[in-house]
């Protein structure tokens, strides 16, 4: 018996390279990802071969330098998404995509789907070519059919001749072969015309799909980048995002872009920067790197909102009274203090006055969160407490806790900066629970001198027996109180009961201007 004298070449059903990691890494995600699979379905309607397309697509996003099989060595159904695939690979679009999604599989899934419905209408465009290329494939499978039979009634007339003297040329057999090769040279004929049809109307629709992979890397890089910003912005770091299952990272991703807060994402990432830029910054003139504020009377030392008190006419009284009695606020340096400062707590007013917007459509309560998010990365980063406080009438409170020694999760810091309480205003209620928040951490730890900044932009009232209480609370505890009336000048004017809470009180009113609050993360 003889065996084949030759073998159809193996030919590819993927376009990109890819080794049994890829392939796996893929089929895990295209498991995990509901919107994988039913975009593959929907694209099935139109294209046979959708789910390898979409495999394709997401190794070219996810591998690191990703290559593609020679089109010479591609199964002729196939050639489409060879040709799809190379036009995304040399946009510059798509190269800069790459950035975002390399060896992240959810961001390439999430490139994927962006452009899914780009995707489906390359497809519908190039319906001629795909349809050329799939008669090139089955007349390529008849060619390679025809093939082995010519092989196997060789055969036959091999063992035929072992077993008759006639000679071959004479015998059924022979004729059998002869059949056989004709029908193999006609049908390999007819493939390699089919397959040159398919060519040319590949050729013909080549630029319309360099077009539109054009404008699907584009908008898939557009999606992805934002996307990665908005986790930026709202402090979710990449090791998290990896370590974070694919459906609970596409319910997170979800949230911030719809949640009461996502329009303002740029916003919350503007603050963060600049807390984080401020962190770092050195006062000159002092002895040392500055960790902070104290109390005294060194006028080269005092803080900036503190000495514009002196170009209002109405303050400098009290500034002169603050000086002479050494209460004056002050840039204090390393090794002037003592260590073991106490917690800091955002006291964030979520009346419905906060609802109002001011400069550039931001309201006021998107600029106090974004203020308490910049504040909780700065007591993370110094290795101190942070509670917010979301208040708003006397019997409305919410209180979060972020302790130092714990991870801050992004599904807590997304329910702190998204709860809204509305109502009327209460500075004794949220006040009160600062208050006994460090005596409790006084009496646990006996940690003194924590920071708490109120925001709001109301004015009311409070009781003279508690303000004694709160007095002597902040003389025992040596907390200081910053206070913010945001979008609301009024708040803070002299004589107000704002003014009498706080240490260092300033009015909001560009709330496009993350910078008038910058000294606060140099203070605190």
């Amino acid at each position: 018996m003889h065996t084949r004298s030759s073998a159809a070449p193996e030919r590819h059903t993927a376009a990109v390279d890819a080794d049994l990691f890829d392939r796996l890494t893929w089929r895990d995600t295209y498991a995990e990802a509901a919107g994988l699979r039913e975009t593959a379905e929907t694209l099935g309607e139109r294209h046979e071969h959708a789910a390898d397309l979409l495999a394709d697509v997401f190794l070219a996003a996810y591998k690191v330098t990703p290559r593609l099989h020679e089109r010479a060595e591609m199964t002729p159904s196939r050639l489409i998404n060879h040709q799809v695939v190379a036009a995304l690979l040399e946009t510059p679009e798509f190269t800069a995509l790459r950035r975002e999604t390399a060896g992240d599989p959810y961001a390439a899934a999430m490139a994927v789907l962006a452009q899914a419905a780009a995707l489906r209408r390359l497809l519908e465009r190039s319906r001629d070519a795909r349809e050329h290329a799939e008669r090139a494939e089955q007349a390529r499978h008849s060619a390679d059919t025809a093939a082995q039979a010519m092989e196997q009634a060789l055969e036959q007339a091999a063992d035929a001749t072992d077993h008759d003297a006639a000679p071959v040329t004479e015998t059924a057999p022979a004729h059998a072969v002869q059949q056989a090769i004709e029908a193999a040279e006609s049908a390999e004929a007819a493939a390699r015309q089919a397959l040159r049809n398919a060519e040319r109307a590949l050729a013909a629709a080549a630029p319309g799909i360099r077009t539109g992979a054009r404008h699907a890397a584009a908008k898939a890089a557009a999606a992805v980048r934002q996307e990665a910003e908005l986790m930026r912005a709202w402090g979710v770091g990449t090791g998290e995002l990896e370590r974070m299952p694919f459906d609970r990272r596409a319910q997170l991703a979800e949230r911030l872009r719809t949640g009461r807060l996502a329009r303002w994402a740029e916003l919350i990432g503007r603050f963060r920067q600049m807390a984080d830029g401020e962190r770092a910054h050195k006062v000159e003139d002092t002895t040392g790197e500055l960790v902070g504020v104290t109390l005294g009377d060194d006028l080269t030392r005092v803080i900036p909102s503190e000495l514009a008190n002196l170009g209002l006419p109405e303050m400098r009284a009290v500034f002169a009274a603050r000086y002479a009695a050494g209460e004056l606020m002050l840039y204090d340096s390393q090794g002037e203090r003592t260590t073991g400062r106490g917690a800091v707590i955002a006291c964030v007013d979520t009346s419905h006055s906060m609802y109002m917007e001011g400069p550039g459509g931001i309201t006021r309560e998107a600029w106090a969160k974004a203020c308490a998010l910049a504040l909780l990365d700065q007591a993370r980063h110094s290795g101190r407490d942070f509670v917010g406080i979301l208040f708003s009438a006397a019997d409305k409170l919410k209180i979060f806790r972020f302790p130092a020694d714990r991870p801050a999760h992004t599904a807590q810091v997304l329910d702190f900066a998204e709860t809204f309480l509305g109502g009327g205003t209460s500075y004794q209620t949220p006040l009160t629970a600062a208050r006994e928040l460090l005596e409790e951490e006084f009496d646990d730890a006996a940690r003194t001198r924590g920071d708490i900044v109120m925001l709001t932009d109301d004015e009311c009232d409070v009781t003279e027996e508690w303000m004694r209480g709160w007095n002597d609370a902040k003389r025992r505890l040596g907390f200081r109180v910053f206070g913010l009336a945001v979008g609301a000048p009024r708040a803070a004017d002299t004589g107000s009961v704002l003014e009498a809470l706080c240490d260092n009180l300033r009015a909001i009113e560009d709330l496009t201007d993350v910078h008038t609050a910058r000294d606060l993360f140099r203070t605190i």
